[in-house]
């Protein structure tokens, strides 16, 4: 069984390759900043998208994406702000999308979820 930091490391590996499988292409992982990180910056289509991933074995006390509170979306927008000014891109289509992952008692995937625009 996974231990509680490699549960989230091992989410991120799984919604990697979940969205490469879905036409995404990764430009960054876990993209730190001061204030913080994001988990994964990809290009998806014409978009930018900023992406956040929670794993839980359980949705005994709700989904993953519940996680991502106003705080944490405030949070992540603002990681993102530097991230375009670093890699000076401008007027791009950007989104911010939640990876939902549940993994069963035997860190098997039960279910991942995209939630695009989920902020």
């Amino acid at each position: 069984m996974l231990s509680r930091n490699e549960v989230g490391k091992f989410g991120e590996k799984l919604a990697c390759d979940f969205l490469i499988k879905n036409g995404y292409t990764i430009l960054e992982r876990n993209f730190r900043t001061r204030h913080g990180e994001i988990d994964i910056i990809a290009k998806d289509s014409d978009f930018i998208a900023f992406v956040e991933v929670k794993t839980r074995r359980s949705i005994k006390f709700g989904h993953p994406r519940e996680a991502v509170d106003y705080f944490k979306q405030t949070k992540i927008k603002n990681i993102a702000i530097v991230y375009l000014s670093r890699a000076k891109l401008k007027n791009l289509n950007l989104r911010f999308d939640v990876v939902d992952i549940i993994l069963d008692n035997d860190d098997k995937t039960k279910s991942i979820t995209i939630i695009k625009n989920a902020f």
